[in-house]
């Protein structure tokens, strides 16, 4: 296609142009990003770019559907539009993830921000929150720094794993408290694949989050929403003002979801093992002894049965730490140790929550005199030695029945992988740090020598720092090193593990925020009680991108009745293991805590001695759990965040279809531009679009094979840092901005264009029925300023008998060939009348943009209004039950026997009248001051809408069509 000055102008300034709403606004990053192109994320993308007027949205589409790709998607825009103050505020162990996933799929660059980074920066005499790139925190750091946080006027704040943050309206709550005042002025990004878990209270806990103003406060929420007779339709329609809720059966038609297929390897211990196992549960069953402290006696106990079912070395070396506590204190007052628990859970990399559920609900000793004083010194001693002899019986077990188990499993495993084509590649989970170095030895003596990588919470050792400088060395000019070798180490290993190991040997560390999707086994070692832990672990694997079905392996005990029920029930109930999803979110969504689920099956392993006790007890957990499962929760989840529109496929389908079509447009356009602003300075191969660059224009800008980044095909934007000279083309690339910023300042006096219609495949019926004719147009861009800014491109255009012609025909004449006849000069009486065209053009757009704003000011104002009407209902509700209060204590002096009781409730009642008199007096005043707000913040509102507008003419020109 031959292009001319004035096609290349055009096309630079509709390449860059802001757009205000619809796929023309995800126009850049939709091309720029290499990532499958997905409806639902399109769709949720506009969403959260909708209207300029919000404070922000709530992304919570199901587990796998890519909410991280949306939000990206989001940034990546963003970043195109200029907007460069941006930042993510997620979970520690998931920063390295998203500073990957922004780099590699949307080009963008990233500063994951810790405390060190912070000092450094700040050592170099920069501002570190002024640097240009997308700040990632974790939420203590950017609680930390939210002084710092809140003095700057950030473009988006994203808030992953938000459902974390749920109470952060609550005073007590103060990490949330901070993150919650250092956004507050700010537009954000939630996202959370669980909205809703338990309470509808944690919905107006989200809501804080994002805007004050969503709803009133959480007492008039209450009574609206959380009471009897409360209408589920009137907060859905609420919710779908800033929540967006995709479920994964919705768009299987556009993502490939694979199988999970179960495998449980059932193993029997030799008597040795069983009567190890037998003889502590017996000692950990004693209702009192001093090896366990007192005040986190559940915890420990918790903590010695998930190491008793891993491995003898790992219940040997816990109970030598017991035995050495008892030793150190046998000459003194035995009491509690408030580290040794959190010790053992960080010796043995066994999740955090643990603590923070558990240590939470323990009461500590309030003072000395409750402290136990008297100590049985024999019982002591017996203790002790008991300990010795247990440690010494569970070392003398040199390879658990389990361990040779392990061996098969992995065959059966592998020999699944070869027959589906997948990589020969398993992810082994234990629960201990001291399983994990005692597999590791075991697997390189029988086969896997060299093949087997650790993963932990420390990530130390000479291994792991092998490989972790081994990768800095690889990536040393890649711009891939964060500079924290804490988050450079997890990305290394996995990177080791994916090019070169086959075994990735993984503490509960890897349960978060590690993505190994090109791994389709995975190996429960030791199965955590906690479904939730469960399906994060599969989660690893069995995600969005994994192309084959992933094997999900467990074993099973056959000598240990409780274990087989456990494995049964986390099987059963919660479909942890197989079927295309795994557990819902509503299921896993009906257990309050995966912790309190754990402690539910500990009493069970504690107080349970016969199997028809442990059956009993498993039996009414199960009871419970299919009430729980089919709680009322669950109906209302459904209510509240299931799109029941019978069409959602059909408009996924046209959203998808639409976007390809522009994306097709754009990059035709960006194609055509490049060829013509590079000219001699490439060689260019249009069918890999791909050119050799030769001569860069600007310095900056290295020689090389560039790939234009296309969705139709793939495979021509596969950049690989590793292969010298290969670059991939987008609009962000600096030759590409280069290239832009070049069509922009061509030089396009008035002239005469012919355009090749005859020639021009496939055919365009609006531009063949001027084949022949000829006119004139003018281009115009307009840019509006009000909520947002807002660019035009306008054509005004007539033919030489004066009929006017359409804006969509002439850009698709501009999607011909042409060629430039002269440098015709366009009569005075023309020129007046194409600038009447023009302004007529420009007047009914900016029209059209004051409708559009007019409609996001209304639904702002209606949000006002509703605010509005729940803080007086919450003055009203606050009076009302006073009344109440008032009424009751009434009857209950009706009913007093003594004059003592009869005055204590009088004196009660005259508080509460008191209270009543104030309430009743102030109610008028509190709700002028709420009118008042709300009048003050439409008034601003209106304000904003004000327009400015600005015009200029980029070119005139005579069209003739041939």
């Amino acid at each position: 296609m031959n292009v001319t000055a004035y096609h290349a102008k055009y096309y630079a300034y509709d390449l860059t142009r802001k757009a205000a709403t619809g796929l023309d606004r995800l126009s850049m990053s939709l091309f720029d990003a290499a990532v499958d192109l997905n409806p639902h994320q399109i769709e949720a993308a506009l969403f959260a770019l909708e209207s300029p007027l919000s404070k922000g949205v709530l992304l919570a589409d199901e587990v796998g559907l890519g909410k991280t790709i949306e939000a990206g998607i989001v940034l990546c825009q963003l970043w195109a539009e200029r907007k460069r103050r941006l930042i993510v505020i997620c979970p520690a162990s998931i920063r390295k993830q998203w500073a990957l996933e922004l780099s590699e799929k949307f080009n963008l660059p990233t500063r994951v921000l810790d405390a060190k980074a912070f000092k450094d920066e700040q050592r170099l005499g920069r501002a570190p929150l002024n640097e240009r790139s997308i700040l990632i925190v974790s939420f203590n750091y950017a609680n930390a720094l939210r002084e710092d946080i809140k003095a700057i006027a950030w473009d988006l704040i994203v808030i992953d794993e938000a459902h974390k943050l749920r109470n952060a309206y609550r005073p007590s709550n103060k990490v949330g408290q901070g993150i919650r005042w250092a956004t507050e002025d700010c537009r954000k990004l939630l996202l959370t694949a669980t909205p809703l878990q338990n309470s509808l209270i944690e919905l107006y806990g989200l809501s804080t989050l994002i805007d004050d103003y969503l709803f009133g406060d959480i007492n008039a929420f209450r009574a609206r929403y959380a009471s009897a007779g409360s209408s589920l339709t009137d907060l859905r329609q609420r919710l779908a003002t800033f929540c967006k809720r995709t479920l994964r059966n919705q768009v299987t038609e556009y993502v490939r979801y694979t199988d999970r297929r179960a495998i449980t390897r059932p193993f029997t211990p030799n008597d040795a093992e069983h009567s190890l196992y037998e003889a502590v549960s017996a000692f950990l069953q004693r209702p009192n002894s001093y090896a366990l402290p007192q005040r986190q006696r559940h915890l420990t106990a918790l903590i010695l049965r998930k190491l008793l079912a891993s491995s003898s070395q790992a219940i040997a070396g816990t109970l030598d730490t017991l035995r050495l506590r008892l030793e150190t204190l046998r000459d003194e007052q035995i009491a509690d140790d408030p580290e040794f628990a959190e010790r053992l859970v960080e010796s043995e990399d066994i999740e955090d929550e643990l603590l923070d559920d558990i240590l939470a609900e323990e009461t500590p000793w309030q003072n000395a005199e409750e402290r136990p004083l008297a100590i049985d010194r024999q019982r002591l001693k017996e203790e002790i030695d008991l300990l010795q002899r247990l440690a010494t019986r569970a070392r003398g077990i040199p390879v658990d029945t389990k361990t040779e188990t392990l061996l098969k499993a992995l065959d059966i495993g592998f020999a699944q992988m070869a027959e589906t084509g997948a990589a020969r590649k398993a992810l082994i989970f234990t629960e201990s740090r001291r399983t994990q170095d005692y597999l590791k030895s075991f697997l390189e003596a029988h086969g896997y020598k060299g093949q087997v990588v650790l993963f932990n919470g420390t990530n130390g050792g000479p291994e792991a720092t092998t490989i972790y400088e081994n990768w800095l060395a690889n990536n040393r000019d890649t711009g891939r090193s964060s500079g924290s070798r804490a988050i450079d180490v997890r990305a290394a290993l996995v990177e080791h593990f994916r090019d070169q190991a086959t075994i990735f040997l993984a503490t509960e560390a890897a349960a978060e925020g590690v993505n190994l999707q090109f791994c389709s086994l995975v190996v429960n070692y030791d199965l955590p009680w906690n479904p939730q832990r469960i399906e994060q672990r599969i989660g690893r694997c069995h995600r969005y991108g994994q192309k084959h079905d992933v094997v999900v392996i467990n074993f099973l005990n056959e000598r240990n009745e409780a274990d087989r029920r456990v494995l049964e029930l986390l099987g059963e109930k919660f479909s942890l293991f197989d079927g295309v999803f795994g557990a819902s979110d509503d299921v896993l969504g009906s257990i309050e805590s995966g912790v309190d689920f754990e402690k539910r099956i500990l009493a069970i392993y504690q107080e349970c001695r016969t199997s028809e006790e442990i059956e009993a007890a498993f039996q009414k957990l199960q009871e419970e759990m299919d009430e729980s499962i089919r709680a009322r929760m669950d109906d209302t989840r459904r209510k509240l965040f299931e799109r029941f529109d019978e069409d959602v496929h059909q408009r996924l389908r046209i959203k998808l279809a639409d976007a390809k079509a522009q994306l097709d447009r754009v990059g035709q356009r960006f194609w055509s531009l490049t060829r013509f602003i590079l000219g001699e300075r490439a060689r260019f191969d249009d069918d890999a679009l791909a050119f050799d660059l030769t001569r860069p224009p600007i310095p900056d800008i290295s020689i090389g094979r560039y790939h234009l980044i296309s969705k139709s095909q793939p495979e021509s934007g596969l950049d690989r840092s590793d292969e010298q000279g290969r670059f991939l083309y987008r609009l962000s690339h600096p030759l590409g901005e280069n290239v832009v910023q070049s069509g922009k300042t061509l030089v396009t006096p008035s002239a005469g264009l012919m355009f090749d219609v005859t020639n021009h495949a496939p055919r365009v019926h609006v531009v063949e029925a001027l084949r022949g004719k000829a006119g004139y147009l003018i281009l115009t861009r307009l840019q509006i300023e009000s909520y947002e800014r807002e660019e035009y491109l306008l054509f005004s255009a007539f033919d030489d008998e004066g009929a006017s012609l359409d804006q969509e025909t002439m850009e698709k004449l501009f999607g011909c060939s042409g060629r430039v006849d002269d440098n015709t000069q366009i009569p005075d009486a023309i020129g007046k009348r194409l600038d009447a065209e023009a302004r007529r053009h420009a007047k009914a757009t900016i029209s059209l943009s004051l409708e559009q704003n007019s409609a996001h000011f209304n639904q702002a104002r209606e949000k006002l209004e509703k605010w509005a009407d729940d803080m007086v209902l919450s003055a009203e509700k606050a009076l009302a039950d006073t009344k109440e209060q008032i009424k009751v204590l009434r009857r209950q002096a009706r009913q007093a026997v003594t004059l003592e009781e009869q005055h204590g409730i009088q004196e009660r009642i005259q508080k509460l009248e008191r209270q009543q008199r104030r309430q009743r007096q102030e109610i008028f005043t509190v709700e002028d001051e709420i009118m008042g707000k709300r009048d003050s913040l439409i008034d601003q509102l209106e304000q904003r809408l004000a327009q400015r507008t600005e015009t200029e003419t980029l070119f005139t020109i005579r069209w003739r069509v041939v």
